[in-house]
């Protein structure tokens, strides 16, 4: 990956200092990144998992992996709630987010923090919704993470999860595989200074257990009316779940 040796980030001991280790590296020019390698579509993918609770208005919003603040700013922008706060792993992908954040004049309604997903520094029922994009296939016990998620949403708080996924359509499936293997990892050496992070990205991508498999793994962590949404061919999907509702608790 970089200059700096690290663990084999596929292996789950020492995952979240790798992760944070690569991202700390390509920081500076992560947005640029993610809009060339995706020709924009992450934006929209973004877009579209904000939009999935549209219709509520949560006051307090958490958003895990938030990397550079990106769904953040999307959050507090079209769901206006009371307090949105963002962590990540990286301080460096937090310093820009807050760059942006300040330039948008929103630092009195995002703030960022350094956490880790599986050991959240929030109280029980802390929030009412929960945001992960992209960053849930980075968690080091991916169990742990949702389950800790689960711990600091209140009753009926929702976690909405936008993720890659493996395309399951031909032709798609195959230019997925082709671009993944032969392009991304060039584009991304070029632009970046730590290739080996466009490396990660498809490896990782295939490893993830995504689809029916990750809504057990939602399941299993306590979440309820569970769904999966392939988006772009199957390229994106979202995921949303729901912390049952006490029996006090009005619909």
């Amino acid at each position: 990956m970089s200059e700096h040796a690290h663990p084999p980030i596929g292996e789950a001991e020492g995952k979240a200092e790798a992760v944070e280790t690569m991202f700390d590296a390509v920081a500076p020019r992560y947005d640029l990144l993610n809009r060339v390698l995706s020709a924009g579509i992450d934006r929209y993918w973004r877009s579209r998992a904000v939009r999935a609770l549209r219709d509520e208005q949560p006051r307090r919003v958490l958003d895990v992996a938030t990397g550079t603040a990106d769904l953040a700013l999307k959050v507090q922008r079209t769901l206006h709630p009371r307090k949105t706060i963002g962590i990540d792993l990286s301080a460096r992908m937090l310093d820009r987010g807050r760059e942006k954040i300040e330039q948008a004049g929103l630092a009195s309604r995002i703030v960022l923090q350094k956490a880790d997903a599986a050991d959240l520094p929030f109280g029980n029922g802390s929030f009412d919704a929960a945001f992960v994009a992209f960053g849930v296939r980075n968690f080091e016990d991916l169990d742990a993470g949702l389950g800790d998620i689960r711990r600091v949403l209140g009753p009926g708080g929702a976690l909405v999860v936008l993720e890659f996924s493996t395309p399951r359509t031909t032709p798609i499936k195959q230019l997925y595989a082709w671009y993944s293997r032969h392009i991304l990892p060039r584009v991304g050496g070029l632009l970046s200074p730590d290739q080996g992070a466009y490396e990660y990205l498809p490896s990782s991508v295939a490893a993830f257990p995504d689809g029916v498999d990750f809504l057990r793994r939602m399941d299993g962590a306590g979440f309820v009316d569970l769904t999966w949404t392939p988006l772009t061919f199957g390229i994106a999907s979202l995921y949303t779940g729901r912390v049952p509702r006490s029996p006090t608790t009005p619909a």
